[in-house]
């Protein structure tokens, strides 16, 4: 069996193509039920799957019987309809103890691009537990992502990785302060009312922000917002109107297409030439499209344009950074000691199996010759064999366990099947 992790990200593709295999939540489902329900399309080398979707990344974790990635990349192009040719020169991939601690890093903060940020630890569980309901996540990928689940947890708890929480909502804000100025008189509108958008909210009104509007698809979840925040709540029909009285825009959707198009926005400044418009689109797949900035007056600005405007405040952070990957080095070695024990477990069973069949087996030609024996009696010698079996057999299975942590597991598995003449099992063939 082989732990694998495919994946793109922030640091290997621009937003263009990550919003194209940016999965929905119905899409990921039907991803994972693809291998969870046995569809025909399933790739016959997964056992398991996990699929991590955010704004900044698109990861695959598969436990696999090849080592291979071309089928995990063939599925990824099956279910999002981007050739692999596309996304070949943009993924990375890890095998085996890389892949845990890829898993790791990026569940304490220490792979996003805002370093520590805190929603991340929320999507690999949010991630895991869509893997459960779909049956797709098996016993292996379980205990790998309550591995990294519990990393980033202790990430948070016993460092500084997190303190002076910073989003990419935060620094969305802190980007449009800095090209109009004092927020306390800019009309300000977030679209979209999600976690996100509410983070938006909350550092908008910490810096001062006074005319605020939300704009959502359903009016009581605009609402819900708005009056946590003291703000006005719109639905998407009244969206051109909120546009006129705006001068920042920050949206935030989990809409699958452009909301926000040229000719909407041209409309819109043909009614206010002289306002400056300024759109700050943190949503994967984008809520703008990016050619509105070639009307006049008008200023967008992408996820990605975020990454180059992190500065020295998270350089407390930084010093954190050895301490965390610490954490990961120790809770990946617990998981990575478990999962090679595993190679042993099937030799033991084996072991077991044919020690057990060989005592039943003498037990029963003694109890042909010893036939004046009661019930009870022979209940007593089951016991006592049974009891010098499991006694016999108790010190090299702590042994063969201890060894096949210490990454032995290959050459005991072996010379125990040869010495004890034990077939391989199926485990051994999966």
């Amino acid at each position: 069996m082989h732990i694998l992790c495919l994946g793109l990200s922030h640091r290997t593709a621009p937003v263009e193509l990550r919003e194209r295999v940016s999965y929905q939540a119905e899409a990921q489902k039907a991803a994972l039920a693809r291998l969870g329900c046995g569809h025909a399309h399933r790739p016959p080398e997964l056992i398991e799957l996990a699929i991590l979707s955010t704004c900044n990344r698109l990861e695959f974790y598969a436990l696999t019987h090849t080592d291979q990635f071309e089928p995990l990349l063939q599925f990824i192009s099956d279910t999002t309809g981007v050739p692999t040719s596309e996304l070949t020169p943009h993924v990375y991939h890890y095998t085996q103890a890389e892949a845990v601690l890829h898993l790791g890093q990026v569940a304490s903060g220490l792979d996003s691009m805002i370093l520590g940020e805190p929603q991340i630890l929320g999507q690999v569980t949010e991630a895991y537990e869509l893997g459960l309901s779909q049956r797709a996540i098996g016993p292996v990928l379980s205990a790998l992502f309550r591995y990294a689940i519990h990393a980033g947890k202790r990430a948070r708890t016993e460092t500084a990785i997190g303190r002076n929480a910073t989003s990419t909502s935060a620094i969305a804000v802190k980007l449009a302060e800095e090209l109009v100025g004092n927020l306390n008189t800019a009309h300000t509108l977030v679209v979209g009312a999600g976690e996100m958008a509410e983070l938006a909210v909350e550092a908008l009104r910490l810096r001062g922000t006074r005319h605020l509007t939300v704009v959502n698809r359903t009016h009581d979840r605009a609402r819900q917002l708005a009056e946590r925040w003291q703000a006005t709540p719109l639905t998407f029909e009244n969206l051109s109107q909120a546009l006129l009285d705006a001068d920042i825009v920050i949206t935030s959707t989990g809409a699958p297409h452009i909301l926000i198009k040229p000719p909407m926005v041209a409309a819109v400044m043909r009614r206010r030439p002289e306002r400056p418009l300024l759109f700050i689109d943190i949503a994967v797949p984008r809520d703008v499209d990016p050619d509105v900035k070639q009307l006049p007056q008008v200023g967008c600005y992408d996820i990605d344009d975020l990454t180059a405007r992190l500065n020295g405040s998270l350089a407390e952070r930084q010093l954190e950074v050895p301490q965390v990957e610490a954490i990961v080095a120790a809770e990946a070695g617990t998981f990575l000691a478990w999962l090679k024990s595993l190679e042993i477990i099937p030799v033991i069973s084996d072991l077991r199996a044919k020690a057990d069949a060989i005592r039943r087996s003498e037990i029963e030609k003694t109890f042909r010759h010893l036939a004046h024996l009661d019930e009870t009696d022979r209940k007593r010698i089951e016991v006592l064999t049974e009891s010098l079996v499991n006694k016999l057999l108790h010190d090299p299975t702590l042994r063969l366990k201890a060894e096949a942590g210490n990454g032995h597991a290959a050459e005991y598995a072996a010379a125990l099947r040869h010495l004890f003449a034990l077939s391989s099992s199926a485990y051994d063939n999966r």
